[in-house]
């Protein structure tokens, strides 16, 4: 039993499943609707959970429970499939905010290739970023819930309250509180073709220990957040400061980046860098950026959190050495 199957257990208010006998057609019919929705059950799940590979777990247990779910009772079944998925992420949310606590360093987002689908199922391709995953990672799982539902998939407040089996006003009120946690935490960020530009130059200077020109590049309260989960070597806590993160930076250049290939890649809407040694990727480089300059560097180190996105070196710009 998955974790998602056991914390299935204490979700209230979905029909019992009752099993079926049900012909083929019954059968096709209930994994059309399913296949339908499944990209923005993926969709939802892992905006919820910053994990590509937990909300493949979610849609796969929302699969098995619909499989078993009496389908003649389900008057709106992408509705009864979301509710199910979010409630489901929700109780996840929970026990997992007790294990980021005993997490080794900095938890970051497992990064997923958007390059074929920017937004991962969503009508709006809101709340994918990283940057914004590291915020929705600090709200309380109904926030969450209901910032996901409303800025990436546009749900009702109604809809959102049917959801979270709550009343519409506060839906309302949860909506609002997200909405303003991100934005306090976040400035207004850079165009997409800028935020490239900064990354790019921001690599180049790092392999090339070149401090002067790092300092340029950061705004001064720029912070580095690192993830390896203490399974890579990697900073433990952030590292913060124009000039502390740009002496970091370069401490660490001659011995980081030998033997690195790049891979400019999409990750979560916004163009990152794959860094790999002999074919095995070892890192994960993105900034956030704003006209100050770059805020924020992320780096993801942590080899299970890589996988994902590693499938996309083939559709890459190509790899370019940069020693």
């Amino acid at each position: 039993m998955t974790t998602t199957a056991m914390a299935e257990q204490s979700i209230s208010q979905i029909p019992s499943p009752v099993r079926r006998d049900g012909q083929d057609g019954e059968h096709d019919e209930g994994l059309s609707a399913f296949a339908g929705v499944r990209p923005r059950l993926f969709g939802i799940a892992y905006r919820m959970l910053g994990s590509a590979a937990e909300a493949e777990d979610v849609v796969q247990d929302v699969w098995l429970r619909w499989q078993c779910t009496n389908r003649a009772v389900v008057e709106n079944p992408p509705a009864f499939l979301a509710t199910t998925t979010t409630r489901l992420c929700i109780n996840l949310a929970q026990s997992a905010q007790a294990r980021r606590e005993t997490y080794v360093g900095t938890w970051l987002p497992e990064p997923v290739d958007t390059s074929s689908n920017p937004g991962l199922g969503a009508e709006r391709g809101e709340a994918v970023q990283l940057a914004v995953l590291v915020l929705l990672e600090k709200l309380n799982p109904s926030e969450r819930a209901a910032y996901v539902l409303r800025e990436a998939f546009d749900y009702s407040y109604r809809q959102i309250a049917d959801i979270l089996q709550s009343e519409e006003a506060n839906a309302r009120q949860l909506v609002s509180r997200a909405r303003k946690h991100i934005t306090e935490g976040r400035r207004t960020t850079v165009n997409p073709s800028e935020q490239r530009r900064l990354l790019e130059a921001f690599v180049a200077a790092a392999q090339k220990g070149d401090m002067a020109g790092l300092e340029s590049l950061f705004a001064e309260d720029v912070v580095s957040y690192a993830d390896g989960g203490g399974i890579v070597r990697a900073a433990r806590v952030p590292v913060s400061g124009r000039e502390r993160v740009a002496k970091f930076v370069t401490a660490v250049s001659s011995h980081f980046w030998r033997g690195i290939a790049v891979n400019w890649v999409e990750a979560n809407g916004q163009a990152a860098a794959l860094l790999s040694r002999d074919g095995v990727p070892a890192a994960l480089a993105t900034v956030d950026a704003s006209e100050k300059g770059i805020d924020q560097i992320l780096w993801i180190m942590r080899p299970s959190k890589l996988a994902s996105i590693a499938r996309s070196m083939p559709k890459a710009d190509g790899p370019r050495s940069l020693l």
